[in-house]
């Protein structure tokens, strides 16, 4: 009988892997699937109807169980990333914002990209010459919409 309950928690388990973290048809829920389905078989092939069908009965409710209780938000709060996105979408640059010789500084260091400071205006940019550290001058060689390429000032 132990053999049985083992077969049919490790279906389960496998269902709650393939529900929550890997979507799709895959291994862990055809591989859940025959678990417990076998698990249950085995019930009603050793034991006989009646035990087979408490334990096709049992198996239902834990299987929705332990999927609500997994679906419940304070069960995944502790997995969740909790923090927020304050970032927006940069508009084209206009030539009175930034244009093309103008020259600031990097606030981070540009590995290739990273951003920058010119004009008292925060963006992305990218380095055509490597990588250049943080604080260091810099100087703008193409602005196309919202794509800065930038130099290091020697």
């Amino acid at each position: 009988m132990t053999g049985i309950i083992i077969l049919i928690l490790l279906g389960i388990i496998l269902f709650v892997i393939e529900f929550l973290l890997v979507p799709g048809i895959t291994v862990a829920g055809i591989g859940g699937l025959v678990l417990t389905v076998l698990g249950v078989y085995k019930a009603f092939e050793d034991y006989g109807t009646t035990t087979g069908v408490w334990f096709l009965i049992g198996t239902l409710a834990m299987s929705i169980f332990v999927i609500a209780f997994s679906l419940r938000a304070k069960t995944w709060r502790r997995l969740m990333l909790k923090t927020n996105i304050e970032a927006t979408v940069d508009f084209d640059i206009t030539e009175d914002q930034m244009k093309v010789g103008d020259k600031g500084e990097t606030l981070t260091r540009l590995a290739p990209m990273g951003k920058i400071l010119i004009n008292d205006l925060v963006r992305e940019a990218k380095s055509i010459e490597g990588y250049i550290d943080e604080h260091s001058g810099i100087e703008v060689v193409s602005v196309e919409g919202t794509s800065i390429l930038v130099k290091p000032i020697k």
